[in-house]
């Protein structure tokens, strides 16, 4: 009975181990999920004159994960699309990026005088770790819809605009101090531009907006 017992005693125990390590690694993963920031983006543009862009998508510091650099600049006639995404969980690690484009150059004289009609914005939300801002010099005219959304979980941010003058985006996506930015994008659109996309931002994202 005494060896009876004990055994019963070891298999209990063994059994709260197993569990406890359980509950650990998953207390881990749960924070280590806390700490990681996803996105989608979908964008496309149209531009007459010149344009430059950058794009810098991650999932860790340093030599670790997953790193993207995508740079554009030149004058001309440009038509472009991007899909991109950086999803990072505990048992996840990826950053995709998928980019269709038609470049035709064509040099691009910026006109001699420029109107002092400007329009700007800028949206932060603290709690998801996203960062958007617009801003417009209007040479002729500037037909503009933009949609944001916010909330302690996630962030919409959807561009639609047309413009003949200097269009300059820009987003950033950072968790917090301890992760890296997962997402870094300047765009400067000058002349006759057409801007089309939409970014959505937290720890799970569903690309839901087609192409134009």
């Amino acid at each position: 009975m005494r060896w009876m017992l004990f055994a019963m005693l070891l298999v209990f125990a063994c059994i709260a181990a197993n569990m406890a390590a359980v509950n650990a690694v998953d207390a881990k993963a749960t924070t280590k999920d806390r700490l990681a920031q996803n996105f989608t983006e979908h964008s496309w543009i149209f531009v007459n004159g010149y344009l430059e862009e950058s794009r810098i998508l991650q999932t860790k510091t340093g030599f670790k994960g997953q790193k993207i650099a995508l740079t554009t600049s030149g004058s001309g006639m440009a038509t472009r699309t991007i899909d991109s995404e950086v999803y990072r969980d505990s048992n996840r690690d990826e950053a995709s990026l998928t980019i269709s484009a038609n470049y035709d150059y064509r040099p691009y004289t910026p006109p001699l005088t420029q109107s002092d009609l400007r329009n700007a914005l800028c949206a932060k939300n603290y709690e998801v770790g996203s960062v958007f801002s617009e801003n417009y010099n209007i040479d002729k005219d500037l037909i503009k819809d933009t949609k944001i959304y916010q909330n302690d979980s996630f962030s919409v941010y959807e561009i639609s605009s047309e413009i003949q003058g200097t269009a300059r985006i820009g987003q950033r996506v950072q968790k917090n101090a301890k992760t890296v930015p997962s997402f870094i994008m300047g765009g400067t659109y000058m002349g006759y531009a057409q801007i089309r996309s939409e970014t959505i931002v937290g720890d799970t994202s569903v690309l839901t907006l087609p192409c134009p």
